[in-house]
C-alpha cells in the first residue's frame, strides 16, 4: 500500500508513502486517495482530511510511466478521478508539504484550503519542458493567486520556487521547521474538527463556491489539451529522453 490512510479523532490522514519513487503518483495510489476522499465526503465521524508525504518528501509528481500506460484522459483515468474527488470536497484539506513537491504535487495544493510547508521545499510545475500543459485547473488558480507574470515563469517556463516565495505568493500559510511540520499540521486540524462541522463545510463552500463551476470546466479544458499533447512528437520525445534519464 503506498497510501497510509489513519484516522485519530475527526480527523483523516492521507499519507504519501512510495519513498522509493519520492512519492511520485501511480495510477494504484490514485485510486486509494480517490477512495479516501469519497469516503470521508459521506463519514459524519471525518471533519477535517491532512495530505502529507513522508518527512523528506511530499511528491515528486506522476509516475510518468504509469500514468501513459492507464489510457486514455478520460472521467474513468486514474488521475482525473482524484483531481475532480479533490477540487470538490466539500470538507476541508490541509497539507504539509517538505522536500519536493512537483508538478502534481505543486497544483493539488491550490484544492487544499490551508498549507503549510518545511523551509527546503522544492516546488516546480516542469510540464512545457515534457512537451505537456498545466493541468488541475492551474492554468486558472495559479494567475488568480500570484498575477499573470509570476504564474506565467512557472508555468511557461517551469521554474522552480522555494518555500518562501510559496508563502509570499498564498500558496502557503506558513513556513515551519521540518521537525514541528506535522505537528503544526495536525495541529489545525484538530483546531478545524473541534469546530461546528456544518458551519465550517458551508463557509468552505462560500470561499469556492464563486469559481467552482468555472474551475470545473478550466479543468476539463486542461485534460482535453493535455491528452492531444501527449500524441505530439514533442511529448513523445520528451518522455523518451524522461524514462531514458530514470534508467540511467
Amino acid at each position: 500500500m503506498s497510501i497510509l490512510i489513519e484516522q485519530q479523532a475527526q480527523v483523516l490522514t492521507l499519507t504519501l508513502a512510495r519513498p522509493d519513487k519520492k512519492n511520485a503518483l501511480s495510477s494504484a495510489m490514485y485510486l486509494q486517495l480517490t477512495q479516501a476522499l469519497r469516503e470521508a465526503e459521506t463519514d459524519h465521524n471525518i471533519h477535517v482530511i491532512v495530505l502529507r508525504g513522508q518527512p523528506d518528501c511530499f511528491c515528486a509528481g506522476n509516475d510518468l510511466a504509469d500514468f501513459v500506460a492507464a489510457g486514455a484522459l478520460n472521467a474513468e483515468h486514474p488521475t482525473v478521478m482524484f483531481l475532480h474527488q479533490l477540487s470538490q470536497c466539500t470538507k476541508p484539506v490541509i497539507a504539509a508539504v517538505a522536500g519536493l513537491a512537483i508538478g502534481i504535487g505543486t497544483t493539488a495544493l491550490l484544492h487544499c484550503d490551508l498549507v503549510y510547508a518545511a523551509p527546503d521545499c522544492r516546488f516546480q510545475m516542469p510540464f512545457t519542458a515534457l512537451g505537456l500543459c498545466p493541468e488541475a485547473a492551474s492554468s486558472l488558480l495559479l494567475p488568480k493567486l500570484m498575477g499573470y507574470q509570476k504564474a506565467a515563469q512557472y508555468l511557461l517556463l517551469g521554474e522552480a520556487f522555494g518555500s518562501a516565495e510559496a508563502e509570499r505568493f498564498g500558496l502557503v500559510n506558513q513556513v515551519v521547521n521540518n521537525d514541528q511540520l506535522f505537528a503544526l499540521a495536525a495541529e489545525k486540524a484538530l483546531k478545524l474538527a473541534a469546530l461546528p462541522s456544518e458551519a465550517v463545510m458551508q463557509s468552505k463552500k462560500l470561499l469556492r463556491q464563486p469559481q467552482q463551476q468555472l474551475v470545473q470546466q478550466v479543468l476539463h479544458q486542461e485534460l482535453a489539451v493535455f491528452e492531444h499533447l501527449l500524441q505530439t512528437d514533442d511529448c513523445q520525445q520528451a518522455l523518451q529522453r524522461f524514462f531514458q534519464r530514470s534508467k540511467n
